[in-house]
């Protein structure tokens, strides 16, 4: 269940009326591993296979092929509140030793984090493959646009989508939080085999650090944004490689890394 309607009383100027309004469902949902607690997310309920595949291989939990299992261990109306994930204890990565504190909001990622040195991301900085034109960008934000279903209905959900090198779109995911979003389609790539295709990561809302490094970690050169960009993910994609795109609207954008991907003459300091 992705969205859920609630009566409200709309305002309009000197109108107002009673409506049924949609909203993005916002529910919590604790992951164990190995019968453990491990954390808990606020997440919109979907795709949570997904969600959970993508945020094990963004904190360096689980890295490998093999396929995971995965036991619903309490529900609520028909939504997961509980599911745990079974690892080989020789499979858990060393993100596993330094736990999440056990909330992870939807709107915050990192705000898990126990410790600084946890926000660091180890890997070879990433080079240009191809250019790309730049006209293509409005093209696949597009793209994405056409396939944000529950925002249509709500006007509430981040999503995060997938194109190739040649800008083909793979996939999609929609999620009332912009991480959740985003662990959510490379979880989903990660399932199905076809994470390397992965050359354009486009978001619907800001870019924030840990935005930036789920993105290197999966090998995503572009990252394509509607919104604004922090300081900290515009440091971090310098270092990383990523060329780093913000405010993409209305034939709009800023460009705050890497301009070598794009083929186009640009003034950039």
């Amino acid at each position: 269940m992705q969205t859920i309607t609630y009566q409200a009383l709309k305002i309009n100027k000197n109108t107002q009326n009673t409506i049924q309004d949609v909203l993005v469902v916002e529910a919590a949902l604790q992951i164990n591993i190995n019968n453990e607690p491990y954390t808990v997310v606020m997440r919109t309920p979907n795709n949570d296979k997904e969600l959970i595949r993508g945020l094990l291989f963004a904190e360096d939990i689980y890295k490998s092929d093999e396929t995971l299992i995965f036991n619903i261990e309490k529900e609520d109306n028909d939504i997961p509140t509980i599911i745990n994930v079974s690892i080989s204890e020789g499979l858990l990565g060393k993100g596993y030793l330094n736990k999440r504190t056990l909330l992870s909001v939807s709107s915050c990622g990192i705000c898990g984090k126990r410790e600084l040195k946890d926000i660091k991301v180890d890997g070879k900085k990433l080079t240009p493959q191809n250019v790309f034109p730049i006209d293509l960008v409005q093209e696949m934000l597009s793209k994405m646009n056409s396939f944000q279903h529950t925002f249509k209905k709500s006007g509430g959900s981040h999503a995060a989508a997938i194109f190739n090198k040649n800008h083909e779109f793979i996939n999609i995911k929609e999620d009332i939080g912009r991480h959740n979003a985003v662990d959510k389609v490379i979880g989903d790539l990660l399932i199905n085999g076809s994470l390397k295709q992965a050359n354009f990561l486009i978001v619907s809302g800001r870019v924030s650090y840990e935005i930036v490094s789920k993105a290197f970690i999966a090998r995503i050169p572009v990252i394509i944004a509607v919104s604004a960009c922090s300081s900290l993910a515009v440091d971090f994609a310098k270092e990383f490689g990523i060329c780093l795109i913000g405010f993409t609207r209305e034939q709009k954008m800023t460009i705050y890394s890497n301009p070598a991907f794009i083929k186009a003459k640009i003034d950039y300091v």
